[in-house]
C-alpha cells in the first residue's frame, strides 16, 4: 500500500507542479509549446536531449514524470499535458481500443527489450520445478511477458493466444511455473522475493538492470513494441508536434542511444 501511495503522490506532485508555473491554463494550447508527459528513463533523458534544439526553433517544451502505465494516458486524454511518450505501440492500440480514448501515435523512437531477470539464479535452466517468475499485469505486457517464456521453451501457449496471451492460455507448463502478475512499476522490488521477473525496459533501467547484460534471456531484434510519441487524434500534423518528432527521431538521439544503453535500448528508426 505505501509503494501505491508513493506513486500516485509522485503523480499528483508533477500535475501540480504544472498547475503552480502558470499549467496548462497558460501552457496547453500554446502553438509554441509543449507539456509532455514521460517515463523516467530513457524517455525523460531523450528528451532532455532535445529541449535546447526544440527552444531554438521556437517550441518551448515542458516535461513531466510520471511512474504508471495509465495516468499519462488519462492526462493527455483530459487536455492536462500535449503529448506523452513512455508507451510501446501494442499498449497504445490496447489502451485506446478499451478506454475509447481518441489518441494517436506520432511515431516511433525505440525498443526497450524486455527480458527476465533474477537474483537467484544465472541461467533459465536452473529454475526449479514450482519456481514464481513476476510478470506485468496489464494485458500487453503481460501477453508480452508470456511469449518471451514460449520463445524460451518455458511454456506453450494455445495458437490463437496473441499479443494478448494470458496465463489461460498457457495450454503446457512443464516446470508448473507460478505466473504473478504485478504492476509494471513493482516488478524491480519483487527481485528479492520470486524466483525471476519479466521486467519492462524502462523500469529495468531505473533500477540499474540491462537487458544485454543482466537478463537470462531477452526479447529479439524482431520485437514489434516500438516505443512511440502519441498526441491527441487530429493534433499530429501541428508544426511543434511534427518538430517534436524529428528532433527525437535525430542522429544525435540515435548515437546518445548507442553511446549509453549498451543494448538497453536500441533506436527504431534510421
Amino acid at each position: 500500500m505505501k509503494k501505491i501511495l508513493s506513486i500516485a503522490l509522485v503523480v499528483v506532485l508533477s500535475l501540480s507542479l504544472l498547475t503552480g508555473c502558470g499549467g496548462t491554463s497558460d501552457v496547453n494550447g500554446d502553438a509554441s509549446s509543449i507539456i509532455i508527459g514521460v517515463s523516467s528513463e530513457p524517455h525523460a533523458s531523450l528528451v532532455e536531449l532535445v529541449v535546447e534544439e526544440l527552444k531554438e526553433e521556437g517550441v518551448e517544451v515542458q516535461i513531466v514524470e510520471f511512474t504508471d502505465y495509465v495516468t499519462p494516458n488519462t492526462s493527455l486524454d483530459d487536455g492536462d499535458i500535449d503529448a506523452n511518450f513512455f508507451q510501446h505501440k501494442p499498449y497504445l492500440e490496447d489502451f485506446v481500443e478499451n478506454q475509447g480514448m481518441k489518441l494517436k501515435s506520432l511515431g516511433g523512437v525505440h525498443i526497450e527489450p524486455m527480458a527476465l531477470y533474477s537474483t537467484s539464479i544465472a541461467s533459465i535452466e536452473d529454475l526449479k520445478d514450482g519456481a514464481e517468475i513476476s510478470i506485468p499485469n496489464d494485458n500487453v505486457n503481460g501477453g508480452r511477458a508470456l511469449l518471451l517464456l514460449e520463445a524460451n521453451g518455458l511454456i506453450k501457449l494455445s495458437a490463437d493466444a496473441g499479443l494478448n496471451a494470458t496465463e489461460k492460455d498457457i495450454i503446457e507448463n512443464p516446470k508448473n511455473l507460478k505466473i504473478n502478475p504485478l504492476e509494471a512499476a513493482f516488478l524491480p522490488r519483487t527481485l528479492d522475493e520470486v524466483d525471476a521477473a519479466i521486467i519492462n525496459g524502462n523500469y529495468a533501467l531505473e533500477a540499474g538492470l540491462n537487458p544485454v547484460n543482466d537478463g537470462l534471456i531477452i526479447e529479439d531484434a524482431d520485437s514489434p513494441y516500438v516505443n512511440v510519441v502519441v498526441v491527441r487524434d487530429g493534433e499530429e500534423d501541428e508544426e511543434k508536434f511534427t518538430k517534436l518528432l524529428s528532433a527525437l527521431q535525430s542522429d544525435k538521439v540515435k548515437t546518445y542511444i548507442e553511446d549509453n544503453y549498451n543494448g538497453g535500448v536500441v533506436a527504431a528508426f534510421n
